[in-house]
């Protein structure tokens, strides 16, 4: 029999945490009387069991709990639900990081490029991959076109649209990315790089899969998802069975789940097939510590089975003055996104674009230098 052993952060008194645990493991197995079940091979095999409990902080306990992979059926929507399904209305709970076995992760793809087929799409193998975001909303697909020929004659790896940027009528999906992908087709042909356009798929499963079409039909060669928005086992499908190209997954929607970013955003994001994740930056826009965010980072990157590793993207209110020190906390394995502050350089765009790929490949030449150094 396999087990997840899977780590819950738990509100609880020490008087009362061992039950509390022990409710936990009841909640995520067999939801009922445990005196009441006559099956030994239930008792012995379905229901969860307590691993460990061990003290995290004033009335806050790390409990570990043993979770039988059998009744995850090795599909996403039963995993997350044997994860996180009937605890994740209970607020004294977080969900923090789960072991799987070798069965459960096979039955998942993971990346198929990962950070080494992503740097061969735009042929950067020893410096950070740079990237930006298509704002505001509102622009017509001619003035997002724009904006990308700009970015990728400024040498830019990776323009994206911007998340807010979905089939809106100002600018509708399939209009948009012909014209975004035909700009960057133009820049490339002139500059010899191979600056990727990624299209924001959004909507139901019938209108997704409009969308991949259009990708194929366009020569699109990646592609921006929100697997909370759109759900992880439609996030995961079309990754391993509808696109062919690199998958960049947006945190959008992932704060309302109670379940810790190093593992949604690194581990589950990761094995569920994005080849990039991006997230949310300390110092930024929002409340990530650096902590968080060096977790994150190394749950994405770090060896996982046969799992390839996920490129991780700061993002959230970057700017260009922090990218030594962010290179100095990631390495260069990370893809650096600056967005809207590019963009506030007006008229300065395209100098403040390539100011940012010179400093960029500036700081990895100084970092692998100093790696060399005695």
């Amino acid at each position: 029999m396999e087990w997840l052993r899977v780590t819950y952060l738990l509100a609880s008194s020490p008087a009362e945490v061992r039950a509390r645990a022990e409710a936990v493991a009841v909640e995520q197995s067999v939801e009922m009387p445990v005196t009441a079940i006559r099956h030994p091979h239930v008792l012995e095999d379905i229901l969860a069991k307590v691993d460990s409990i061990e003290p995290a902080g004033a009335d806050r306990f790390e409990v570990v709990i043993r979770v039988s992979a059998a009744t995850t059926g090795h599909e996403v929507s039963q995993l997350v639900n044997m994860l996180f399904g009937n605890l994740s209305i209970q607020e004294h709970v977080q969900l923090v990081d789960a072991v799987f076995p070798a069965s459960l992760l096979s039955a998942f793809s993971g990346p198929r490029f990962g950070i080494a087929g992503l740097r061969e799409r735009v042929r950067a193998w020893e410096r950070p991959l740079t990237a930006t975001a298509l704002k505001p909303q509102g622009l017509t697909s001619p003035e997002l076109a724009t904006l990308c020929k700009t970015f990728a004659l400024s040498g830019i790896d990776v323009v994206k649209d911007d998340h807010g940027i979905a089939d809106q009528a100002y600018s509708p999906f399939a209009e948009r990315v012909r014209a975004c992908q035909r700009a960057v087709d133009l820049a490339n042909r002139e500059t010899g790089r191979a600056t990727l356009y990624a299209p924001n798929l959004s909507g139901s499963p019938r209108q997704l899969f409009e969308q991949v079409r259009i990708v194929r039909e366009e020569g699109v060669r990646a592609v921006l998802l929100a697997p909370m928005l759109i759900g992880l086992p439609v996030f995961q499908e079309l990754v391993a069975e509808r696109l062919d190209v690199p998958v960049f997954a947006h945190p959008s929607f992932s704060g309302v789940t109670r379940i810790a970013p190093p593992f949604l955003l690194g581990k589950l994001f990761r094995l569920f097939g994005a080849d990039a994740v991006i997230f949310p930056n300390h110092g930024g826009r929002f409340a990530f510590g650096p902590d968080l965010c060096g977790r994150l980072v190394k749950a994405a990157r770090d060896p996982w089975e046969s799992v390839r590793p996920a490129l991780p993207a700061p993002a959230g209110g970057m700017s260009v003055d922090r990218v030594d020190e962010m290179i100095g906390a990631y390495g260069n394995d990370v893809m650096l996104l600056i967005g809207g502050a590019l963009l506030a350089a007006g008229d300065q765009l395209p100098d403040h674009s390539r100011q940012f790929v010179g400093k960029v490949e500036a700081s990895a030449r100084a970092s692998r230098a100093g790696a060399r150094s005695p």
